[in-house]
């Protein structure tokens, strides 16, 4: 078993180009650095998506006064369609759709939903409860929140973290955002994973606008992608790596970059498998976690460590994604070349 770890969100010596090692000496701005050059990541982030309308999680009964139950919803709309009007008035999030249901005529109420990338409109007749309110027996949800780790900063200003996708926990569908942000956050504790019960990293995240660091535009199954507008803010260091390509990874040692103990700091890891033709893009590499020190402090991979950059022999690698449920000393990540093409 395996699950995600983001939270709906890691020294030893390296072999550097003689470039590479000129600039490491100095910090340096993201629009300072090479095409094939990065700053990597390890910060926890404080994550806010916000969707188009509000997303169906599925229908369920009505029962009225009188004992009779009827599905007003049953085969019109479907997990994972997106509710984005309500008799002509737009939706942006669940309040306004429950303002609006508390108002809703006895005949017909008109949906516009949005079904993959095609808009649709759906005539429900309402119910009424055993309290009197009129239902149309649909559940929702509208925005997701959590915590991650920033994997990388481009010569753009453009971002990568998690390195997996945020998925509704109820459809496991990919959600589909209309926009988000990124925000400051601290961390407040750490739970150590066990087999069988993964751990997690509990962040303070403030969301208000002082707090902002950057933008979403893109939830994709290789991460979450955007643009920083507070640089200096997350990256106290701005030292770049080089991008490794598929083909220099190896088995064997390697690092991950993460914030455990209240500051940014590698810990050894293993490379025990690169798949380069996996099916599912976050997985294509194994890991193992053999550092004692990360050991003793999480366990090996938690919950909140998504996103971590992987680096070996001085350049940038992956990125952690996934723990094994039943050992958490071990996981997957995914090529830094597969969440590179979400920020060209």
């Amino acid at each position: 078993m395996i699950i995600l770890i983001g939270s709906v969100i890691f020294g030893t010596g390296y072999s550097v180009k003689e470039m590479q090692k000129e600039l490491s000496k100095q910090e340096v701005s993201s629009d300072t650095l090479a095409p094939d050059m990065v700053i990597p990541g390890g910060m926890p982030i404080g994550i806010y998506l916000e969707t188009e309308g509000v997303m169906v999680l599925g229908t369920d009964k009505i029962s009225s006064a009188d004992g009779v139950s009827c599905e007003p919803a049953a085969h019109l709309v479907k997990a994972g369609d997106y509710i984005v009007a309500c008799n002509g008035t737009m939706i942006q999030n669940k309040k306004e759709l429950q303002r609006i249901l508390k108002n809703l005529p006895d005949n017909e109420t008109v949906l516009k939903i949005r079904r993959n990338e095609k808009y649709l409109k759906i005539k429900i007749t309402p119910a009424t409860d055993k309290h009197g309110e009129k239902k149309l027996g649909i559940w929702v949800r509208d925005n997701a929140q959590g915590l991650g780790t920033v994997t990388f900063l481009d010569s753009n200003s453009r971002f990568g973290a998690l390195g997996h996708g945020i998925h509704d926990t109820n459809t496991n569908e990919l959600m589909e955002i209309k926009k988000g942000s990124v925000y400051e956050t601290s961390i407040r504790s750490i739970q150590k994973g066990k087999n069988g019960e993964p751990g997690g990293i509990e962040g303070v995240i403030v969301y208000n606008r002082y707090n902002v660091l950057g933008n979403i535009d893109k939830n994709t199954d290789c991460g979450i992608f955007g643009k920083l507008d507070r640089i200096d803010t997350l990256f106290f260091d701005q030292t770049p790596l080089e991008v490794a390509s598929e083909q220099e990874l190896e088995k064997g040692a390697a690092l991950i970059r993460c914030n455990v103990e209240g500051e940014v700091k590698d810990y050894k890891i293993r490379i025990t498998k690169i798949d380069k033709f996996t099916k599912e893009e976050n997985k294509g590499l194994e890991i193992e976690v053999t550092d004692p020190e990360l050991l003793e402090i999480t366990g090996g991979i938690i919950q909140g460590m998504s996103g971590a950059p992987i680096i070996q022999n001085g350049k940038i690698a992956g990125a952690v994604t996934h723990v094994f449920v039943n050992d958490p000393t071990k996981g997957y990540g995914i090529f830094i070349e597969k969440m590179l093409k979400h920020v060209e």
